[in-house]
């Protein structure tokens, strides 16, 4: 089976029924933060789908959606419209949402950030 990039169709799917699951509170910052989905570059693995569709911004950070591994991630940004980090992470909208507040309520990220894998020999304890 070939990959092939998801589509603004399919992403809006996916934001919809994020949307219906959102606490009131994390629905509030999702509504101040949500940009109509726009695609940005990203060197490591990006340039295949033209680019990974981002669907918020709130200061130096977007979220935007890895179709590759089919979920949300919260990544940083130095120039607009291009990603400074990869993340593979497989998180609902709604825990990417989520976690963007926990940064503002506690000044930590609450998400363990997940990057491909690093080529090199494992070493057991």
């Amino acid at each position: 089976m070939d990959w092939e990039p998801i589509s603004e169709t399919e992403l809006w799917d996916k934001i919809i029924s994020a949307e219906g699951r959102m606490s009131p509170q994390v629905l509030r910052l999702w509504e101040s933060i949500k940009i109509p989905p726009e695609k940005w570059v990203e060197q490591t693995y990006g340039t295949v789908g033209g680019g990974f569709w981002v669907v918020a911004v709130i200061g130096g950070r977007v979220i935007w959606f890895n179709d590759i591994e089919d979920g949300f991630n919260c990544s940083s940004y130095i120039v607009a419209g291009k990603l400074s980090e990869y993340f593979c992470n497989q998180d609902e909208l709604e825990i990417a949402v989520q976690n963007v507040l926990a940064i503002i309520e506690t000044g930590r990220d609450s998400i363990a950030r997940r990057s491909v894998p690093i080529p090199g020999e494992w070493q057991s304890r």
